[in-house]
C-alpha cells in the first residue's frame, strides 16, 4: 500500500470551487484500478492550504494516474484557475 500526499495552496475565494472540483475528481478516482481511497483535508492554521491523502495499492498505480490525460485536464484547470503555486506530491508510506 502506498499513501501519497498531494499539497495544494488555493487562491483566496476559490476554496469552495476547489473542494467541489475535488469531489468530481474523487468520483473518477473510484473507478481506477489500484486506487484504494482519497480524502481532502484543509490546514486549520492556513486558509486555502489543502492536502489530499490518497491510498493506492502500489506507487505504480498512482504514477499511471498522474500520467493520464484525465490528470492533465485537472491540473491544467487548477493551474489556470485555482492555485497559488505549484502542487507538491510526497510519498508517505510504501509497504
Amino acid at each position: 500500500m502506498t499513501t501519497i500526499g498531494m499539497h495544494y495552496d488555493v487562491v483566496p475565494g476559490k476554496e469552495e470551487e476547489f473542494e467541489q472540483g475535488f469531489l468530481k475528481v474523487l468520483e473518477h478516482l473510484r473507478t481506477l484500478a489500484g486506487h484504494v481511497e482519497s480524502h481532502l483535508y484543509e490546514d486549520v492554521a492556513v486558509v486555502g492550504s489543502y492536502v489530499i491523502l490518497s491510498q493506492w495499492e502500489t506507487k505504480e498505480s498512482f504514477e499511471k494516474f498522474i500520467h493520464s490525460p484525465e490528470f492533465a485536464k485537472v491540473t491544467a484547470w487548477g493551474k489556470a484557475e485555482m492555485l497559488r503555486g505549484r502542487p507538491r506530491h510526497k510519498v508517505y508510506l510504501n509497504q
